[in-house]
């Protein structure tokens, strides 16, 4: 097997719901998930990876990164979602850093890209791919607190927005997460503190 084995094509949404509910970790939460430009990895004429960029989920992120206005907010991404077959990335080293700058690569050839930001959940992985692609890490995000409300089964569920008064349940820490960022526009000045990659939370 070798890359030239792979090839790349853009995606629906069904695709990548079926691709996500199958090979990533969050699966549980892929009903929820938004795409905007997807990725398909096929080998052998089978969909073996998903790579989803979308844009910015809130405008004041864009505030705090690069001090950047709503009107000045256009050619931003995240990439929200990655994954492959393990059969498949178990025999084929760096699959996923090859997939993901082809896939960056044919982005800014189809649209106005200024700078991409991607996040790695502590709880599963660093962000190896990230560091492999020359992605500039940015620490963990602050730490928050999430609200749980409890159901008639006894089982909690994330409150996602809204008041919390009144309501049966728990807070409980959210999850941290690696932040990686890729830069373009050599006219915008990321405003985060750079750092180095370490492990403790």
């Amino acid at each position: 097997m070798s890359k030239s084995d792979f090839s790349i094509r853009l995606g629906t949404k069904k695709e990548c719901k079926l691709l996500l509910e199958k090979y990533h970790y969050l699966s549980k939460e892929s009903r929820g998930f938004k795409t905007k430009e997807n990725y398909i990895l096929i080998h052998n004429n089978e969909s073996v990876g998903i790579c989803i960029f979308t844009g910015f989920p809130v405008p004041e992120l864009l505030v705090g990164m690069f001090g950047l206005k709503r009107n000045q907010q256009e050619g931003f991404y995240e990439l929200s979602r990655l994954c492959l077959d393990p059969r498949v990335q178990e025999t084929e080293h760096n699959l996923a850093s090859w997939f993901v700058s082809r896939c960056i690569k044919d982005l800014r050839n189809r649209v106005y890209v200024r700078s991409i930001l991607s996040y790695a959940d502590s709880r599963f992985h660093v962000g190896k791919v990230y560091q492999a692609l020359g992605f500039t890490y940015c620490g963990l995000t602050v730490k928050k607190k999430d609200f749980w409300f409890k159901l008639e089964d006894g089982s909690y569920k994330k409150h996602s927005r809204g008041k919390t008064k009144g309501i049966e349940g728990e807070w409980r820490d959210r999850p941290r997460k690696h932040r990686y960022v890729k830069v373009f526009d050599n006219t915008l000045t990321l405003k985060w503190k750079i750092e180095e990659y370490r492990k403790e939370l």
